[in-house]
């Protein structure tokens, strides 16, 4: 109950940014391409790379690799999923056939997932994640504060 408004409210913020959408009744035989988020509703028989975030909706279907920065499934694919920065979300109508490879995954109750789960980026838990920004960050104004030295001179 909880879980379907914290989805609908993600799904509804990549909507927002959509820039490709294959409509219902649409069959692309071969790989697709986009360089923004998109969402497909038809059918494509071949490979999926997005560079931003896809949606497969409830009456889609991939047959073919998926590759995409984060990747909300409501629909059918049949073949791998690399989101390897990014999430994989398999919504309670979602069907995945393929293995995962993800930072993060979230699977509704009722999805069906067959095969194996890679996750990314566990050797870092949060606290060496933020070390690392922290660092980063005193870089950046060392850098700054350099550069304005220089500036002076």
């Amino acid at each position: 109950m909880f879980g379907n408004k914290k989805e609908a409210a993600t799904i509804e913020s990549a909507l927002e940014q959509v820039g490709t959408i294959i409509g219902p009744g649409a069959v692309i035989d071969g790989p697709l391409t986009t360089k923004d988020s998109t969402r497909i509703d038809g059918t494509v028989k071949g490979n999926v790379t997005i560079s931003g975030a896809l949606i497969v909706g409830q009456e889609a279907r991939i047959d073919g690799t998926v590759s995409a920065m984060n990747v909300y499934v409501a629909g059918t694919i049949n073949g791998n999923i690399t989101s390897p920065q990014g999430k994989v979300e398999i919504s309670d109508t979602g069907k995945v056939f393929g293995d995962v490879t993800c930072k993060g995954i979230i699977i509704d109750e009722n999805a069906v997932f067959q095969g194996k789960c890679e996750m990314t980026n566990l050797d870092k838990n949060s606290a060496a994640i933020a070390k690392e920004r922290a660092a980063a960050e005193k870089s950046e104004e060392t850098k700054k504060d350099d550069n304005k030295n220089e500036d002076k001179k």
